[in-house]
């Protein structure tokens, strides 16, 4: 891949190498190779369009990838869809955001219908954006067949579930406490809630309720949230818990003065919490005690203790009349029951005073204990987040004002020391909830939902959660495992406006309530304007077998297999409810199928010339490979969408435009005549793409990327478009229009005779987390269509039965965050569970965050983090990879990102490599037959060398080790496990066993010089395999480089075959592992290592040879790796001795000849660093020019056939010493030394 004499950047390299993905559509052609094993189901959680990919999507992709490839490899075929996330809050916050709007009212006032469109413009802002990264990143996922959460087909799936959820008992409507973002004004679910807490110091006060029962006698409860006191209806107590009377009986105080009685817990340490917040003692023998209030000293005591349940019942006077005033009083339901104590279990004494202040609107006991006791409802707070009108003083403050969460709070607590009824107020700090979009703190109000009915799932839901594969493990037991153990009931429905609707319809007159489960269900509860069109491409016929140009009404029949396509369309489409009309093409291959379609119809087919195939001009007749035309359709492809939709195929022919306006008619035409009717269209690819373009209002970009798509690629698969006949276009399933469809009630009209449009629909949208746990059925729009057609889809049936299995479910394997426990994870599980109690996934790899260098949040705000492109671009994608896979972060930990550790792979990992690779091209690249050596034999993958040579037999060993640990790793799913081993053994390939075969391969021994150069290639195409999945281009580029080389060194003429790629190999089995070999070399490299320590305390340099080094003996065969440990410690013998009281000794005497060799190679090591200084290249000849006299002649002269044989020179010319050239001096020794051709 790479041009001689030309070193390409990385990134270059890479955008290479994706060119060369795509313009050989080698992911597609990995997708539909041989796939032994069957299908491996993933699914991909999808994102949201409306920013760029940041860190942790890159991580998660990362994690997406790398499974599927590896799996492929392992001759499973991994369809792998990509979906767009689309409705929901954070898409309306960014509708806000640009329309400068506050306030849900804004939204109304400006119009659903417009707002919505806004959203539905901005949802996909980025996708093409998100389409251009992703590949870069080097992931593989079908981006051009993506399934999208706003679409149709998506939603009706959605109400499916929905329906058939209710229809099993497990969604209903209630009315609950739940927690309400004031500002978005809707109730978010409890896993929603758990996504925003945030530390906050509100303003919690002790309030004094007096008692009516008893003169100057206040019961004392404690709150953090004062902004609910206006809604109190009642106190509550432990019915079994103690409580005392405390009498002030001193007091030098104004605020607490003597004779005032408090109720509060009889606990010592209630007493201290409540008025010990400056000083405090009591004698619990004499049940007296002091204080200290504001500095005051005050005395009193604890007159009589008495179970909670002699205060039930007692009443006491509200702390604001809002509610209870005579007037007020009239109009409250349950008025009576107000305002007095009651018992209740979920009183605690580990905070607050045993007293707790009940708001029924405002909390799940309160509410619980409102129903048990049939309270006053008191709710002071509008779905807005402000106080009600009757709240006087306080009437339009926000309970919780975004900016200042304390104002209301503390304007409450000075309302009450101004009435005499606060005791005291003070800080308190804990984790509040906060809105996941807006970061507004969330107020628990209580409001009428839809909910899914977890509870009655708990013990299956845990259940099935335990025999899921979770990585890391304790995230699925104890994080996921304990959320599920507490489930409670999910609240599905929002108060908003982008998003899929609630299919509710009630009746205004007997209030009889419909639950609609399809829109054809839609179309015949009274949706009269509703039409359903089916689209049907033909079936195969001999035209497209031979890939021509066909608008022939006679020619090319169908095939067999094209008539087989056309009775399976016919059976589908029957199941699904028939047709009324069928209007076909009058080209043969379209009639053929319409008539096979129609049998099963029982139905007439009316042919309609404008739904003809498109009349192709001068192509007409000619095959699609015809040069003329290949050159034609290129010129026409190259031009702006505008021009090629005008452009006249084949010259005389049609243009697109002309198409879409006759295939618009003939829609227009029949459509007006079948309203409210099921109508079937036979026809053909382009006619239909652009009628549906002019049904759905599409661009000409989106238009041209139908045709990528797999909706109508296939033969004979149809589609069903449902038609708003009132604007002739896709019946668009969002508010405001479905808001407008009434229903008949079914009930009223059996009972009056007449119930037309007596049912309109409720207002609420699903929470977008119920549409993405719907994500495996609603990509595949099931149950209303059994799979997807091409390489992005698969079957889909998750109830299989006795003689087959379910298809495309559940998923083998999923990935996301750590966050996605509480999200993606959860609501998938819940409506897998509930649909069809089998878990939607076996198993899970979740990640954990990336985090700033300093350990912060990475924040755009404040940069603290590389831009991910920019840092590709730097290091490449390969790198970035690998940083990520090789870190805790896959197992669930956090990472500190840092850009010294991705630029330290690429250097450790990736440069290294490379040199390998460039030293074994220098070599390969000459004339060696290597393929011929008498020591290798075949293999099923590829040929592995059987080199007698110690070095040799330890790399396959280590390369088999290697396969082994990275296979088991992933099959485990454990990531990091997989991809660190790789760098290690590029370590030991390129720091040892290439090191230590230098001289091997360049070696004027053919046999020697054969085995290594086998080696190497063998050992290289395997690694090419195992880093495949985390480092695509790399390992692409790898296996590139070697196979060329390998085809460079055949004696035939073979061409390098350029759509071979490493990602259609199988995956590397991993030979036997030699661990006697292995251990053995570890033993030596811990010899080398101590011999070079003893070299370093000797001072001695590694280029000086020495007369030997001793060993003690361990049983390791010396004489193995004689030669290994010699050239590595640089001695002339190693010795073994089991008397050795050390591991190694070394003989460090010098004699003249041992002083003599070290000087030669001070030399050598010269000379070879002035050719790499000056250019040269390997094994280029040279001129040595020497200026010696004397000694240093001499040994020149002694010598010079050594060297020039080893510095690859010429000639050596030796003159009198001049002052030209570089000095070299060791010991007695000087030259000048100069290079020259």
């Amino acid at each position: 891949m790479e041009e001689p004499g030309k070193k390409k950047s990385i990134n270059e390299r890479e955008l290479e190498i994706l060119k060369f993905w795509q313009e050989h559509k080698i992911f597609e052609r990995s997708l539909n190779k041989t796939s032994p094993k069957g299908d491996f189901i993933f699914y991909d959680g999808p994102p949201f369009a409306t920013g760029l990919p940041h860190y942790g999507h890159i991580l998660a992709g990362t994690i997406k990838d790398v499974i599927p490839r590896f799996k492929t490899m392992q001759g499973y075929r991994v369809p792998r869809r990509w979906g767009w996330d689309c409705h929901g809050l954070p898409v309306e916050n960014e509708v806000e955001k640009e329309l400068g709007f506050k306030t849900k009212k804004d939204i109304e006032e400006y119009g659903i219908g417009k707002f919505n469109a806004r959203a539905k413009e901005i949802v996909m802002r980025y996708a093409d954006d998100w389409r251009r990264i992703i590949p870069r990143l080097g992931r593989w996922v079908d981006m051009d067949n993506d399934y999208r959460t706003m679409d149709s087909s998506y939603t009706e799936t959605v109400w499916w579930i929905f329906k058939t959820l209710h229809e099993k008992g497990l969604v209903y409507q209630g009315f609950k406490p739940m927690h309400l973002c004031p500002r978005c004004e809707t109730t978010l679910s409890n896993f929603e809630v758990t996504q925003g807490y945030k530390e906050l110091t509100d303003t919690s006060v002790y309030v004094k309720f007096p008692l009516l029962s008893r003169a100057n006698t206040f019961l004392i409860a404690w709150t953090t949230t004062p902004w609910t006191l206006p809604g109190n209806a009642a106190l509550a107590v432990h019915p079994d818990r103690d409580y005392a009377f405390v009498e002030i009986t001193a007091s030098n105080s104004r605020e607490v003065p003597v004779g005032d009685t408090f109720v509060v817990g009889a606990k010592e340490e209630i007493l201290k919490r409540v008025f010990g917040a400056e000083s405090f003692s009591f004698d619990p023998e004499s049940r007296v005690g002091t204080f200290v209030w504001k500095g005051a000293e005050v005395a009193f005591s604890v007159k009589e203790g008495i179970k909670g349940k002699e205060l039930i019942g007692e009443a006491y006077e509200p702390i604001f009349d809002y509610y209870s005033s005579p007037s007020a009083r009239e109009k409250l339901p349950n008025r009576e029951r107000g305002w007095r104590m009651y018992g209740g279990t979920f009183v605690t004494e580990e905070d607050g005073t045993g007293i707790v202040h009940i708001a029924p609107a405002f909390g799940e006991d309160d509410y619980a204990l409102s129903l048990k006791e049939r309270l006053p409802f008191l709710q002071h707070v509008k779905t807005d987040g402000t106080f009600k009108s009757e709240l006087a003083e306080f009437a339009g403050l926000p309970a919780k004002p975004k900016g200042n969460p304390r104002e209301t709070d503390e304007k409450i607590s000075s309302a009450l020391e101004a009435r005499g009824r606060l005791l005291r107020r003070e800080p308190y700090t804990h984790e509040y909830p906060h809105c996941w979009r807006c970061d507004t703190p969330l107020l628990n109000f209580a409001a009428p939902s839809w909910f899914v009915k977890v509870t009655s799932l708990r013990s299956e839901l845990t259940e099935k959660n335990s025999a899921i594969e979770w990585v890391p493990k304790e995230v699925g037991e104890y994080r996921f495992g304990n959320w599920l153990s507490e489930a409670k009931d999910w609240a599905i429905s929002r108060s908003r406006f982008w998003g899929a609707p609630i299919p509710v319809w009630n009746c205004e007159r007997c209030h009889h309530r419909r639950l609609v489960g399809s829109v054809d269900e839609l179309r015949k509860g009274g949706a009269e304007h509703l039409s359903a069109l089916i689209l049907l491409r033909h079936g195969e016929s001999e035209k497209n077998r031979k890939n021509v140009f066909d608008d022939s009404p006679t020619l090319y029949p169908l095939t067999r297999k094209g008539r087989r396509e056309a009775r399976a369309a016919g059976k589908r489409i029957r199941e699904r409810g028939g047709v009324d009309a069928i209007y076909s093409s009058p080209v043969r291959r379209a009639r053929e199928t319409a008539e096979i379609v129609a049998r099963h119809l029982d139905a007439k087919v009316i042919i309609d010339e404008d739904l003809r195939e498109v009349d192709s001009g001068e192509w007409d007749g000619k095959r699609e490979d015809d040069p003329r035309v290949l050159h034609d359709r290129r010129e026409m492809n190259a031009l702006p969408h505008e021009e090629y939709y005008r452009k006249k195929r084949g010259n005389t022919g049609e243009s697109w435009e002309e198409v879409e306006q006759r295939m618009k008619k003939a829609f227009a035409r029949i459509m007006e005549k079948h309203k409210g009717e099921r109508v079937l269209f036979v026809s053909h690819e382009g006619p239909l793409v652009y009628l549906l373009k002019a049904i759905d209002h599409l661009s000409l970009a989106d238009t041209e990327k139908f045709y990528e798509k797999d909706y109508l690629r296939g033969y004979a698969e149809p589609r069903t478009v449902f038609i708003d006949t009132r604007v002739n276009a896709e019946f668009d399933m969002h508010r405001p229009g479905i808001d407008d469809i009434t229903l008949t009630c079914e009930v009223c009209a059996k009972a009056t005779g007449a119930g037309r449009g007596l049912m309109r629909r409720v207002p609420e949208v699903f929470d977008c987390w119920f549409e993405s746990g719907a994500m495996p059925f609603g990509q595949a729009h099931y149950p209303f269509e059994t799979g997807a057609a091409g390489t992005s889809g698969t079957l889909f049936d998750p109830v299989g039965g006795f003689w087959k299995g379910t298809k495309g479910f559940p998923a083998h394997f999923i990935a996301e965050g750590l966050d996605q426990t509480r999200g993606w994870f959860y609501s998938m599980l819940v409506l897998g569970v509930g649909l069809f109690h089998k878990a939607p996934y076996r198993a899970v790899v979740v990640n954990g965050i990336i985090l700033a260098e300093n350990g912060a949040k990475m924040s755009k705000r404040l940069k603290n983090y590389p831009d991910p492109l920019e840092l590709t671009g730097k290091y490449g994608a390969d790198s970035l990879r690998y940083y990520l896979l090789s870190s805790p972060v896959v197992r669930g930990e956090d990472l500190r990102f840092s850009e010294r550790g991705v630029d330290e792979v690429t250097k450790k990992v990736f440069n290294r490599l490379d040199n390998v690779l460039q030293f074994y091209l220098l070599y390969a690249d000459e004339k060696h037959k290597a393929q011929s050596a008498s020591w290798r034999t075949k293999t099923k993958q590829s040929t592995n060398p059987q080199s007698p040579d110690i070095l040799d037999k330890w790399i396959v060993a280590r390369l088999n080790q290697l396969i082994s640990e990275v296979t088991e790793a992933l099959e485990n799913y454990e990531l990091d496990r997989a991809t660190r081993p790789i760098g290690e053994f590029i370590d030991d390939l390129s720091t040892w066993y290439l090191r230590r075969s230098r001289e091997r391969i360049k070696s004027d021994m053919q046999e020697e010089r054969e085995a290594a150069l086998a080696t190497l290639r063998f050992v290289l195409r395997e690694l090419a395999k195992s880093m495949a999945p985390f480092t695509p281009f790399f390992a692409e580029y790898l296996y590139g480089e070697v196979q060329n080389a390998k085809i460079k060194n055949q004696d035939d003429n073979t061409i390098l075959n350029n759509e071979k790629s490493v990602h259609l190999e199988d995956w590397p089995s991993a030979g036997k592992v030699d661990e006697k070999v292995l251990k053995e070399m570890e033993e030596v490299r811990k010899i080398v290592s101590l011999g070079l320590e003893a070299r370093a305390k000797a001072n001695i340099k590694v280029r000086q040879p020495l007369a030997s080094l001793t060993v003690r003996d361990s049983g390791l065969k010396i004489k193995d790796y004689d030669g290994l440990i010699r050239d590595e410690v640089n001695v002339k013998e190693v010795v073994c001795d089991s008397t050795l009281q050390t591991e190694v000794e070394l003989n460090t005497i010098l004699t003249p000849e041992l002083k003599d060799e070290g000087m030669f190679r001070e030399l050598v090591r010269f000379v070879q660093d002035m050719r790499k200084k000056q250019g040269w290249k390997a094994g280029e000849r040279a001129t040595l020019l020497i200026g010696a006299e004397g000694p240093s002649k001499r040994f020149i002269e002694q010598h010079e056939r050594e060297l020039a044989q080893i510095t690859s020179l010429k000639n050596i010319v030796v003159q009198a010493k001049t002052t030209s050239g570089e000095p070299f001096e060791a010991d007695e020794l000087s030259f000048q030394l100069s290079l020259t051709r």
